[in-house]
């Protein structure tokens, strides 16, 4: 099916321009969200009647989202959550969290402009991509942590996947004589 896009559409083209799509696409995505047209006569003239007011709407988006980029791009969030020792999360941290921490600080963020690929399941620190409109991207860092302690000493550089970093023990220097004492005799607290 061939459709004028009405704002331009990542790895598909410009406003304006007539793209062939799949069928599908078209009927499930572009025409119900109004990001397109059929191809045909009529809808080419009413596209080129129209060309001014969008291409303004789109400018006046655009602009909005650059201040909005401006105010996010490299601003650090902290998400704190039970993980265990080896910094595998008991649960994952999901756009849906991220939106949330986002709308604590006062940023109206939807859901389809986070893109995460795949739930964070582990702790450290995380770079988000946020798509505020097909032009302007902006990068937060989500910091995910077990404890806000932790989420500082994580934004400092350090490491907490070890039982050195947690524990402030080095794993590797501990001897069995750290753990028990082998002189020490079964009953010694009957005397």
């Amino acid at each position: 099916m061939e459709v004028i896009l009405l704002e331009r559409i990542a790895k598909l083209g410009q406003m304006g321009e007539t793209v062939k799509v799949r069928d599908g696409f078209a009927r499930n995505y572009l025409l119900p969200l109004g990001k397109a047209l059929r191809a045909n006569a009529a809808n080419k003239a009413r596209f080129e009647s129209e060309r001014a007011t969008l291409e303004a709407r789109n400018l006046e988006r655009k602009s909005e989202a650059q201040k909005v980029a401006e105010k996010l791009d490299g601003k650090a969030f902290v998400i704190v959550r039970s993980a265990g020792e080896t910094g595998q999360l008991y649960g994952s941290v999901a756009a849906r969290d991220i939106i949330d921490v986002l709308a604590a600080e006062g940023f109206n963020i939807n859901r389809n402009q986070v893109n995460l690929n795949h739930p964070i399941k582990s702790i450290g620190l995380h770079k988000v991509t946020l798509h505020l409109h097909a032009e302007v991207d902006a990068v937060v860092d989500i910091n995910v942590a077990r404890s806000a302690e932790e989420a500082e000493r994580q934004s400092k550089g350090e490491s907490l996947t070890s039982a050195d970093a947690i524990y402030g023990v080095d794993e590797d220097a501990l001897k069995p004589e750290d753990f028990f004492n082998p002189e020490a005799e079964f009953g010694a607290e009957e005397e």
